[in-house]
């Protein structure tokens, strides 16, 4: 009885300990989540938006504009009727659509120089991605975003 109960027991951990690593693997790849950006300066949200992924600013860490004393703006947006909007809470990433193995593309907004990007996003383990962001698939600039939740 005890054999049988001990075998039991033995079976059950091994079910769990498979369960937490094919989690884990799944976890990996899993492109939803906040990520820092390279420079340190922008967090993103990435999120499931009506079965694409969107992201959005979510902090700044330097969120008030040294011009003007008050929250940073989308100054530098080609429609001057956007240039008022708040850069936390903007929508940066928009459409991620799988297009290979943990890897999302869609396009990128660069509130830096005001500019929309075909972009690709590619989780390479479960603390880093791969964001690129490309004019005409020739001209690209790559970051490395680390996962901060």
């Amino acid at each position: 009885m005890k054999l049988i109960r001990a075998a039991r027991l033995a079976a059950l951990y091994t079910v769990a300990a498979a369960a937490v690593l094919m989690s884990g693997a799944a976890w990996a790849g899993a492109p939803e989540g906040t990520w820092l950006s390279e420079d340190g300066a922008t967090k993103v949200l990435i999120s499931n938006c009506g079965g694409r992924l969107c992201g959005k600013v979510v902090w700044l860490d330097e969120p008030i504009s040294p011009n003007t004393g008050k929250p940073k703006t989308d100054t530098l947006n080609p429609d001057p009727a956007k240039r008022g909007r708040p850069l936390i809470g903007l929508q940066v990433v928009h459409g991620l659509s799988p297009s290979g193995t943990d890897t999302w593309s869609g396009t990128i907004y660069n509130a830096d120089d005001g500019h929309t990007y075909q972009a690709s996003m590619q989780v390479q383990g479960e603390q880093i991605a791969r964001v690129q962001g490309c004019v005409l698939r020739i001209l690209c600039k790559t970051h490395n975003w680390k996962r901060v939740n």
